[in-house]
């Protein structure tokens, strides 16, 4: 039917909560700290839509490589403006890649990436 969200795991949660709601600006759509685990639960969203849950474990062990790791390559945010979400970006200390044209689309993007370096795609739609 449809992706219901993505989970994210970070190894500081404080970083990654700012980075992902001030940064990014995904709204804060509920947030828990389970005792038992010792791990907060963030739900996160774009506007009221549901898309990432922001998780703290005890030492999680570090990505794999970055992107040609098997398994998950990357998310991708849609934007109206590739240009002005780069300088946006940039602007709050975020380290950008170059915009590129999809050659199947002729669509621009770009690549930078979240505090624990998952790489995040921004396409304009």
């Amino acid at each position: 039917m449809k992706i219901h969200h993505i989970a994210i795991i970070c190894s500081d949660y404080e970083v990654s909560k700012n980075f992902y709601t001030e940064i990014l600006g995904l709204n804060i759509l509920r947030e828990v700290y389970r005792e038992e685990r010792q791990s907060y639960k963030l739900d996160l969203g774009i506007g009221d839509h549901y898309v990432i849950e922001l998780f703290s474990f005890p030492n999680p062990p570090e990505r794999p490589s970055r992107p040609e790791s098997c398994g998950l390559r990357h998310l991708a945010f849609s934007v109206e403006d590739v240009n002005e979400k780069r300088k946006e970006l940039i602007q709050k200390g975020l380290n950008c890649e170059e915009i590129r044209i999809d050659e199947f689309t002729g669509k621009e993007f770009f690549f930078t990436q979240d505090p624990d370096g998952l790489p995040l795609e921004f396409y304009e739609e």
